[in-house]
């Protein structure tokens, strides 16, 4: 199972994208809330009811992590120990993360990203402790994706997409949504 966390202040666009990515594809993701209660307040006033509580879950069977970006969802995200010991948990054995716009930072600090390429909000950089920053829309190493913001999401979705299945399925769904990149 795949688990993308919601804590309140969270960017809509951020998190939405990637769950309705994934479940175009088929790929099994599970919405889950920081906080005790299901029901989630993006940082535009949006209520978003998650599938789950925090508590209420078994990470047990986790393939992929996953961390929207906002303000202050991501600072939420970051305040959050059970969260923060998850993490560092599951990339330690290997496991994905994957984290986009200004959430990065949580990551970095955690030294999740130590020695990796990574991306993330602009001005946000200095958070990325001993990664190796890039200004690319998405990046993906090893066991780890990073995206910049609210306009690479269709982009970060699509990493995700690629890394728990193929690029044949990221094109797929690309496709059928009528996403194309323009030069």
């Amino acid at each position: 199972m795949n688990y993308l966390f919601l804590a309140d202040g969270f960017e809509t666009v951020e998190a939405l994208t990637p769950v309705d990515m994934m479940r175009r594809a088929a790929i099994p993701v599970t919405t889950v809330a920081i906080g005790p209660k299901t029901t989630v307040i993006s940082s535009h006033r949006i209520k978003v009811e998650a599938d789950t509580t925090f508590d209420m879950a078994d990470f047990s069977d986790a393939e992929m992590l996953i961390l929207p970006g906002g303000m202050p969802g991501s600072n939420n995200l970051r305040a959050d120990d059970r969260l923060c010991d998850l993490l560092k948990a599951h990339a330690s054995k290997g496991g994905d993360v994957a984290a986009i716009c200004a959430a990065p930072f949580v990551l970095g600090e955690l030294g999740i990203l130590k020695g990796k390429k990574a991306t993330c909000y602009p001005g946000m950089e200095s958070k990325l402790e001993g990664a190796i920053i890039s200004s690319e829309p998405v990046v993906t190493d090893g066991n780890c994706i990073t995206s910049r913001g609210m306009g690479t999401a269709i982009e970060f979705g699509a990493a995700i997409l690629e890394k728990l299945a193929d690029k044949a399925t990221a094109d797929h769904v690309k496709e059928s949504i009528i996403y194309t990149v323009h030069s």
